[in-house]
């Protein structure tokens, strides 16, 4: 089975295109500034690579259709006809209550996504763009999603719901929802594999760090709570969104200062969290080089601060699990910042964690283990892999 992994957002696509054969990732690029006057393709495959190539894409179905000529092309291409999309597998954001696992996708999945926009507004009218497009290009191939939300969906109540008045949950679904689920999945999973243990019988956090960042407790192979909550705004300090504060602050800032409802919003999602606090970048790449190379006192206290609220919530999700058998790193900064797994790490001696500083130092594209061969608690780096678990999770539906 060959399938197309398709992440779209509301102004590009990002794909893959996998032989779940061998786990081969066949091509893979992304449709960017889609609805620009310039956008932007990227197409590798084994032998051939096309960088950022300039041209016009007027809409997602445009998009779509250039993503399937590249596959297709005489010279270049990985297909020799459209019939060798087996599937099509979607990154889907938002279902409120309504999944708990990956889906088949039909009108009634339709349906609830655009009954779930107000939920997630950006994110859930450019997945449906994507659907709209692959039923249109290539109408017979089936189509299926894993939605970041379907994960979180076994929390329980005491974990998801918010000390609001009850009928603001039941009237309007205002609750924890989490995000980042499909990355939390394929981590812990592949944690127990690497450790050959029973998922079943561990405790396990996982730490999802990149330009947008969240952890969950998983107990038993179940999300039992997760960081983000009713929108990806709330939970761990990231790249450009503040993470967890006083709720009175937007009031005040609103009634103090002078901003309206859209501003405050704005600085809270795009202008706060490392950017807003070292006010040099939201990169962290940038945020490392200020702090080993200049010694940059506002990066320093930027890291601190954000690495001391991952800190915090491992405490808690430990409290919450009575224990812990395993902490994982993924994503961008998870899985490439030493410095910043060193940081969260440094006197959690008392829960049983124990980083191994040479392992943590050495950069590595697989898995590694950074604990040291005594520590209680195994802490492991593993590189995420949405884009396989989705369509892992494709391939089992189609084939159940």
């Amino acid at each position: 089975m060959r399938i197309l992994v398709l992440n779209c957002g509301s102004s590009s696509i990002k794909y893959q295109f996998i032989d779940m054969n061998n786990l081969l990732v066949l091509a893979e690029g992304i449709a960017e500034r889609i609805g620009e006057d310039l956008s932007l393709f990227t197409y590798k495959s084994e032998k051939y690579t096309l960088k950022k190539k300039e041209m016009v894409i007027e809409n997602h179905e445009q998009g779509l259709q250039l993503i399937i000529d590249y596959l297709l092309d005489p010279v270049n291409g990985v297909i020799k006809d459209k019939s060798e999309i087996d599937a099509v597998g979607h990154r889907l954001v938002h279902a409120g209550e309504y999944y708990s696992d990956a889906v088949v996708i039909t009108d009634d999945v339709v349906r609830v996504m655009k009954e779930c926009i107000p939920l997630a507004p950006l994110h859930n009218p450019a997945n449906i763009k994507g659907i709209e497009a692959v039923k249109k290009n290539v109408p017979e191939v089936p189509q299926c999603g894993l939605f970041d939300t379907a994960y979180h969906q076994t929390m329980p109540p005491r974990a998801y719901l918010y000390p609001l008045p009850l009928e603001y949950y039941e009237k309007y679904k205002i609750r924890r929802y989490g995000f980042h689920g499909t990355s939390h999945k394929y981590v812990s999973l592949k944690a127990a594999r690497f450790l050959q243990k029973d998922i079943s019988q561990l405790k396990i956090i996982t730490c999802h760090l990149g330009n947008g960042a969240s952890m969950t407790a998983i107990e038993r192979g179940k999300s039992i709570d997760t960081s983000m909550g009713f929108t990806p705004l709330e939970g761990l300090m990231m790249g450009t969104r503040c993470g967890d504060i006083d709720p009175s602050i937007p009031i005040y800032m609103q009634q103090h200062l002078g901003l309206n409802v859209d501003e405050v919003n704005s600085i809270l999602n795009k202008n706060s969290g490392m950017l807003g606090l070292s006010q040099i970048s939201n990169d962290m790449r940038f945020i490392e080089d200020e702090v080993l190379q200049k010694n940059n006192p506002k990066a320093m206290q930027a890291l601190e601060v954000y690495c001391y609220r991952i800190k915090k919530y491992i405490g808690s999700y430990y409290a919450v699990m009575n224990g812990l058998d395993v902490l994982v790193f993924t994503g961008g900064v998870g899985e490439n910042m030493p410095l910043a797994r060193e940081m969260v790490c440094k006197d959690m001696e008392a829960l049983g964690i124990k980083l191994d500083l040479t392992a943590n130092a050495k950069f590595s594209s697989e898995i590694e283990v950074i604990s040291v061969p005594d520590s209680p608690v195994t802490v492991l780096k593993v590189p995420t892999n949405e884009e396989l678990m989705i369509a892992l999770e494709t391939q089992r539906l189609l084939t159940q």
